[in-house]
Parts: structure tokens; C-alpha cells; sequence
């Protein structure tokens, strides 16, 4: 997850248990319009079976379904829009379930589910190096239903604009919301956690790194000097930060502290 930072420096801040995992969280957003209700990533999903759960480490309280309900009032029928930023499992597991008979089904089925027709392209015939990511249970359903919607590569919906940004892959998208003045912004995968955003901390899995780099050069300046919330989709303690400089370095601070 940090590329070529060395060990010895993130482990200070991400510690590993003994098989080298580090804790991460799957933060999906969920937004309410006069029109929509929107939620962006449905995270890891779950249809896996013991053997990967095991492997991953995956934990969870309570099915997604049910958080949903307890957080935001609604269920996966309420949901109108799900906008996913890529098709890598960790964010698009969700998008499906497995019914009573086993077979998998969109979980969202009253709902457009929105993806870039680049991205689609790209996981229809993904990168040797990131091919393990891509599983078309996550989306063939929803091609099957009709509910599945191939967008270009910046749209917008309901306020929230979504843009490709070169870097984690070359077709992941970003996302932004304004609103009342103020900007809610979604990382996705270019800076993971909160801990990635130092220019060095990039992670291994990134197919463009020195674009990543490139990126964040270009953007954390901008949510600075903006006073954007950023959300960071795996942070595990503070997933909601504002960004700001200290002694010339950018670090994040929970915005609610």
C-alpha cells in the first residue's frame, strides 16, 4: 500500500499484523437530493467465500444493507444512482448479492449504476497487473438487468461531478461535490488513506505512479488553499479531513476536531 516507502516508516503509522495486512476501511457515500439518492462505491461486498475472507481478513458487523438503513434511514430499494469510481472489487463488490437461490443479483434494483465507459472497457479487458482486481460478477448483472450505464470520461449528476484521473489506473475516476459554498471530495484510490497524503506514499498497486505523483502535486495545493473536505475512501479512524499546511508540509486534519 506504500509503494517504495520503506517498512520501517509506515509501519509508524499503519502497523501490520503477522501476515503484513494493514487495517483499512471501505467509506461509501451516500447523498440526498430533491431528485436522488445517491451512494458512490458500494464497497467490498459480500459474496465471498470462507477461504478469501479469511485471506483478506474481511470484517464486518452487520451486512451492508443494514448499515445503510441505520445510517441514512433508506435500504438498497431507495437507492436511485450508484456511481462507481472503478470496478476493483474493494469498490464495487457491493454493487451485487447473492439471492436465495445463490445466483448473483444487482443489490441496488431500483437504481442506475453509473461507470465510465472507458472504465468498463478497461475491466472488461484488464491490465495483466491488476487483472485479479477485476471480477465481472461486480457488473454483468446490471449489463443484464439494463441498469448498467456507460458515461463519458467527466459527467456530471445531481451536482457531483466525476472525472478521470490517471494514476491508481488509467480510466479510475475522482469526484467532487459543491455545495453551499464548500467542496466534498473523493480521492478514491489516488490517496487512499490519510496516511498517503505525503508525495512519497504512493501505492504499489498504482499502474501510473509517477502520474499519481503528478496528481497530487496538482490537487492537494488546490483542496488547501480551497478548504475542501477530502474523504479518504480506506482511512480507518478519520475518513473525513481538511487539508492544510504545516511548516510547508500538507498533512490532514479531521474536520471535526
Amino acid at each position: 500500500m506504500f509503494g517504495v516507502v520503506p517498512r520501517v516508516i509506515w509501519e509508524r503509522v499503519c502497523p501490520p499484523d503477522e501476515k503484513n495486512r494493514i487495517a483499512m476501511n471501505m467509506n461509501c457515500v451516500f447523498i440526498e437530493t430533491a431528485k436522488e439518492r445517491i451512494l458512490i462505491e458500494t464497497g467490498i461486498g459480500e459474496k465471498w467465500a470462507a477461504k478469501q475472507t479469511a485471506m483478506y481478513g474481511i470484517e464486518r458487523e452487520c451486512p451492508f444493507a443494514d448499515s445503510l438503513r441505520a445510517i441514512t434511514g433508506c435500504g438498497p430499494e431507495d437507492i436511485t444512482i450508484v456511481i462507481n469510481t472503478h470496478l476493483h472489487f474493494d469498490h464495487a463488490g457491493g454493487n451485487t448479492i447473492l439471492d436465495a437461490d445463490g445466483k448473483v443479483v444487482p443489490q441496488f434494483a431500483n437504481a442506475r449504476y453509473l461507470v465510465s465507459k472507458s472504465e468498463l472497457a478497461h475491466a472488461d479487458a484488464p491490465h495483466e497487473r491488476d487483472r485479479a482486481s477485476y471480477l465481472p460478477e461486480n457488473w454483468q448483472p446490471m449489463r443484464e438487468s439494463g441498469q448498467l450505464e456507460a458515461m463519458p470520461d467527466r459527467y456530471e449528476v445531481e451536482g457531483v461531478t466525476v472525472m478521470t484521473e490517471r494514476g491508481h489506473s488509467e480510466t479510475m475516476q475522482t469526484w467532487r461535490l459543491d455545495s453551499g459554498g464548500k467542496t466534498l471530495y473523493g480521492f478514491a484510490d489516488l490517496v487512499p488513506m490519510k496516511h498517503h497524503v505525503p508525495l512519497p506514499f504512493i501505492a504499489g498497486y498504482d499502474l501510473y505512479p509517477v502520474e499519481t505523483l503528478e496528481f497530487k502535486k496538482r490537487v492537494l495545493p488546490q483542496a488547501v488553499n480551497e478548504g475542501w473536505y477530502c474523504i479518504f475512501y480506506h482511512d480507518v479512524d478519520t475518513p473525513l479531513c481538511h487539508l492544510v499546511e504545516v511548516e510547508g508540509k500538507v498533512v490532514a486534519k479531521p474536520s471535526f476536531e
